[in-house]
């Protein structure tokens, strides 16, 4: 079983995403970070998800509470002020892990071979871990993120809202030689949490049913109001997704690189599309085929909507 660390900043979406991966892998940790909502809340809402679904063995550790260079932005216009706003859920009585994130990140990578991160917040914790300790890189066994967008932003008209809010973060990981997987926009606003879907997952009868569903009805309600969307976008759980089930996602290599200092585009991940494809039949390679950067990422194109929704509510269905 894949050995993973969730690095988070919850968020009803990152709930979702840390619900369907521990069904699927070895959690190694939960991680931290700002993002959403601030990091003090950000570890509450993560120790509030591991309690409502019985999986308070898994360590939840307190990362990084600003960004590296930038003020510190969140979003509780989405996911409301505690983050996890719907469900009235209890304080939580399970203790933090001691020690700090970035930490957490290093040792455990340096001691166990093979590990998997999974970034769904702002990149801040794990480009600490790479800086602190580089020797990490060749530790980690790839990163499936969901940040970025070939296509457009939702903070700005070119950024995504868990690079915006660190780039620089995003850039020493996305230049790490680290292997990447990207989820960005493009691909997470196609799976949308749609009446339809929250009515499937009510329907479950369950516990975590009950509550998931309760969140998913806040958080669509908000992007219906604030963008007009039909449900909330399921943007975090695709990047767990892509690890259950690699068939889900169709996905090209491309160079991304992280834009820093544009005045209207800083925090853009810009996708190198101009070439690097095998020339159509009957063309030859040197006929209008442009060379392009060489690829760092892969990143996701399209998803199976319908297939991704059956995964993520048939792992809903085996909680209490």
């Amino acid at each position: 079983m894949r050995s993973i660390i969730i690095d988070t900043d919850p968020g009803i979406d990152d709930a979702m995403a840390i619900l369907l991966a521990v069904k699927h892998f070895n959690i190694l940790g939960i991680t931290t970070v700002h993002g959403n909502t601030t990091v003090d809340k950000t570890t509450r809402n993560a120790l509030k998800v591991l309690e409502f679904s019985a999986m308070t063995h898994i360590p939840a550790v307190r990362g990084s509470e600003y960004p590296l260079v930038q003020p510190r932005y969140t979003a509780a216009s989405v996911h409301g002020e505690t983050g996890l706003d719907g469900p009235d859920l209890p304080y939580p009585t399970t203790p933090v892990h001691p020690g700090h994130a970035v930490d957490f990140i290093i040792d455990t990578v340096m001691s166990k071979p093979d590990v998997t991160l999974v970034p769904i917040g702002p990149l801040t914790n794990i480009a600490m871990a790479l800086r602190q300790e580089p020797r990490m890189k060749d530790h980690i066994k790839e990163i499936s993120l969901m940040g970025g967008s070939t296509t457009y932003g939702n903070v700005t008209m070119a950024a995504e809202f868990n690079i915006w809010c660190d780039p620089e973060a995003a850039h020493i990981v996305f230049t790490s030689d680290v292997p990447i997987k990207m989820v960005g926009l493009n691909l997470t606003r196609q799976a949308a949490a749609t009446p339809e879907v929250i009515e499937r997952i009510r329907n479950l009868n369950n516990q975590v049913g009950k509550i998931v569903a309760k969140m998913l009805t806040a958080y669509s309600e908000r992007l219906r109001q604030l963008f007009g969307l039909s449900g909330g976008s399921l943007h975090d759980p695709c990047a767990v997704a892509w690890l259950i089930d690699p068939s889900l996602i169709e996905s090209e290599m491309l160079h991304v690189a992280i834009e820093l200092s544009g005045e209207h585009t800083r925090g853009m991940t810009v996708c190198d599309q101009r070439g690097l494809r095998p020339p159509a039949a009957g063309i030859s390679a040197g006929d209008g085929i442009r060379a392009g950067l060489a690829p760092n990422v892969e990143v996701g194109m399209n998803i199976d909507v319908p297939r991704f929704m059956d995964l993520l509510i048939d792992t809903l269905a085996q909680y209490p």
